[in-house]
């Protein structure tokens, strides 16, 4: 054979595997998005939304005259709200009405934008990305770039809820950081971190209806919209599911499907959010009105605040302001209210300094397109676009804020490089923020009409609602503050103490007495170890389990606790009772179960509810050997387990195995930033016998303890 030869056919078997690669991979590219949806049990299908409808000329221009006219007039009475007497208010309103500088005030640019393009009608994203395929942002280093638009959004964790990348401030119960550096990344954040309703985790509780019975409807029965969804920009059947599994990206249709407007429009009318019901399954309405559409902006703190509400003052809240979430429920199938309060830190201009200022959110968490930073510091799995940015008091106000109080200003000044800003501004959280939540044992709630899970002790107050904790930025894998007293005696422990029993008699009081409440409706309850296990949660582990938590917190979590500075920082706790897969249970808890809205909510029957939850596909598929080697062993390594016993819950008799109902082992302890106070705690609020601070629990020495209480600065 000749070299020509030779080489001719090395050069077809070259061709040839080009072309079978191509082949494979336009395959596997085909076939593999089916497959996935197939194996998760997931459905995907074009979207379609009823108030996203064409103008004709007519109908736009008197759309854009109203809502210019709307925006002046509510700008005049901003500008005469100190004008006592109505009528002269209204004089006053009319003049500016007609002052000619006034009313060429254009306020909402796309109105114009819109006209000159001849657009009609608001499509979704589809519309956005006619004008912003790609937009400029600045990097962490302040340079700036040129990113695609939809992929920016695409890969935000307002969009997917987890990060597979590092990040976090996390550590796991074996020592590691979560996704740090020398482990293997997974999936992690809000996708897969059971939350504070029935449903728990996002894939089984994205949008359900639930059959009510609301006393004002006499029997009759009223559908109510529930699910995750209801706060997320993705608008498909499910949450963006794909994205967390290997290889895939989110499909086409659940890009259409993404939300702009519930961030960027302040006229965004949240009576469109409910869950509607087609022939592929259930899913969230938007509002995708022209209106919405040509007012859109930057976010605004009322804008966050339609999702972010009921992570902050919660859904009871009063005095909202007026498109507030909780106010507009849904023009059908009205979503549900959930009550007590998740962290109880309103940012209510009442009660917050930063919004009486008229701030937005984005002040402070300034993004970088559209990934937003949390900060640098955080005890919980909810993933971090922007880890590395910083978030803090001291970004404003220095690390020595106090400047007006000439004879004490050094003083608090040195307080600072102790205690946080947020321990002496944060006074107090709402009355409803929940402590101690029972999901076991669901009561009837007249107003709804649904059986609802029980709070078994709110509070507000210091040492009672919120505790007083050291803190060096990182967390625990169940929302635990990890820091240490840097003079300390060795003795701080929270997850041993604070953080794992209430001790308090006036609580335990008021454990007792709900308790005694519940048992009225389920007898089988045993009053004294009900009130033991829900003020103790240690008292169910084994005396080798229990030696095995102290020897691990020594040996993993001491280290992370010694970690950096530390300061004093108020948290919110929380704990909770659950069903818990016993089989993958370790010295901190055990696995926490789903439960599935509509059987909650409408029966009450927790035990039916959950074992309703786990048949879920997605549910079934982590009890599978991918899952297991994928995500769900290094998952449990974290959470303290010895990887992930496979073993689905539900025996071949169709009953519930290995299923007990526990509180968490420990107390979570919620970060808490906002409802900041302008006047900060006076000194003798903690330093005296009876103060808010209990300074031996935080590890002082015995003899610094006692001065601490006695300071004769104060007397």
């Amino acid at each position: 054979m000749n070299i020509k030869n030779f080489v001719a056919i090395g050069h077809r078997k070259k061709i040839a595997f080009i072309i079978v690669a191509g082949l494979v991979i336009g395959g596997v590219r085909h076939f593999y998005p089916s497959l996935l949806e197939s194996y998760v049990g997931v459905v995907n299908a074009p979207l379609t939304y009823e108030n996203s409808e064409p103008l004709s000329q007519r109908a736009f221009e008197n759309l854009a005259d109203s809502l210019t006219h709307e925006y002046r007039f509510n700008s005049a009475m901003e500008k005469t709200k100190d004008e006592d007497v109505p009528f002269a208010r209204r004089l006053k309103v009319d003049m500016f009405m007609k002052t000619r500088s006034f009313d060429k005030q254009s306020p909402f640019p796309h109105i114009d934008y819109f006209r000159k393009a001849g657009i009609n009608q608001y499509k979704g994203p589809e519309t956005c990305l006619t004008c912003h395929d790609v937009i400029k942002i600045a990097d962490k280093h302040g340079k700036p770039k040129e990113v695609n638009t939809l992929d920016d959004v695409v890969n935000s964790v307002h969009f997917k809820f987890q990060s597979n990348e590092g990040g976090f401030s996390t550590f796991g119960f074996d020592g590691r950081e979560v996704n740090g550096d020398g482990t293997r990344p997974i999936p992690v954040g809000k996708i897969n971190r059971a939350c504070g309703v029935p449903g728990s985790f996002t894939w089984t509780g994205w949008a359900d209806l639930v059959k009510a019975k609301p006393e004002h409807a006499h029997g009759e029965v009223e559908l109510r919209s529930e699910g995750c969804g209801q706060c997320h920009i993705g608008g498909g059947y499910h949450p963006s599911t794909e994205q967390m599994l290997p290889a895939h990206d989110a499909p086409t249709t659940a890009k259409d499907g993404i939300d702009c407007l519930i961030c960027h429009s302040p006229t965004y009318d949240m009576n469109q959010r409910y869950v509607i019901e087609d022939d592929n399954g259930k899913r969230w309405n938007q509002d995708r009105s022209m209106k919405a559409a040509l007012t859109v902006g930057q976010p605004t703190m009322e804008t966050c605040l339609f999702c972010h509400q009921h992570n902050m003052g919660g859904d009871m809240e009063k005095d909202l302001a007026k498109g507030a979430a909780p106010d507009n429920l849904g023009y059908k199938n009205k979503r549900l209210l959930h009550p007590g309060s998740k962290r109880g830190n309103s940012i209510q201009p009442a009660h917050d300094v930063h919004a009486a200022a008229g701030m937005a959110c984005t002040d402070c968490h300034q993004p970088e397109g559209h990934k937003i930073p949390r900060g640098t510091k955080g005890v919980d799995l909810v993933a971090n676009d922007l880890p590395g940015k910083v978030v803090e008091c001291e970004t404003c106000h220095t690390a020595a804020p106090h400047v007006k109080d000439d004879e004490d200003r050094a003083l608090l000044n040195g307080h600072v490089d102790r205690v946080s800003c947020e321990a002496c501004h944060i006074k107090k959280l709402r009355d409803d923020s929940v402590v101690l939540r029972d999901w076991i044992h669901p009561i009837w709630n007249e107003e709804e009409g649904v059986f609802v899970f029980k709070d078994i002790y709110q509070s507000g107050e210091a040492g009672k609602g919120f505790k007083f904790l050291w803190f060096n930025g990182n967390g625990s894998f169940l929302a635990n503050a990890l820091g240490d007293n840097p003079v300390g005696d060795g003795s701080y422990n929270p997850l041993m103490n604070q953080l794992a029993k209430i001790d308090d008699p006036q609580v335990i009081a008021k454990v007792r007495e709900a308790a005694i409440e519940l048992k009225k409706s389920y007898p089988e309850i045993d009053v004294e170890q009900y009130v033991k296990e829900a003020t103790d949660p240690l008292s169910v582990l084994s005396p080798e389990m229990l030696e095995k938590r102290k020897k691990m917190i020594e040996e993993n979590i001491r280290p992370i606790m010694e970690k950096g500075k530390s300061k004093i920082y108020p948290f919110k706790i929380f704990n909770a009772i659950m069903y818990e897969d016993m089989n993958n249970q370790g010295p901190f808890g055990a696995m926490i179960l789903p439960f599935d809205y509509p059987s909650y909510y409408e029966n009450g029957d927790s035990k039916a509810s959950v074992k309703k939850a786990i048949e879920h596909p997605i549910i079934k598929r982590m009890y599978q050997a991918p899952f297991k080697a994928y995500m769900m062993d290094e998952f449990m390594n974290y959470f303290g387990v010895d990887g992930w016993k496979a073993e689905y819950p539900i025996g071949k008799d169709g009953k519930l195995k290995n299923v007990e109902a526990h509180w968490m082992r420990q107390m979570g302890s919620l970060m808490v930033n906002h409802g900041i106070q302008k006047e900060g705690r006076s000194c003798k609020e903690c330093h005296k016998q009876d103060g808010i601070i209990d300074f031996k629990a935080l590890g002082y020495p015995q003899e610094r303890a006692a001065e601490l209480i006695n300071l004769p600065e104060l007397e």
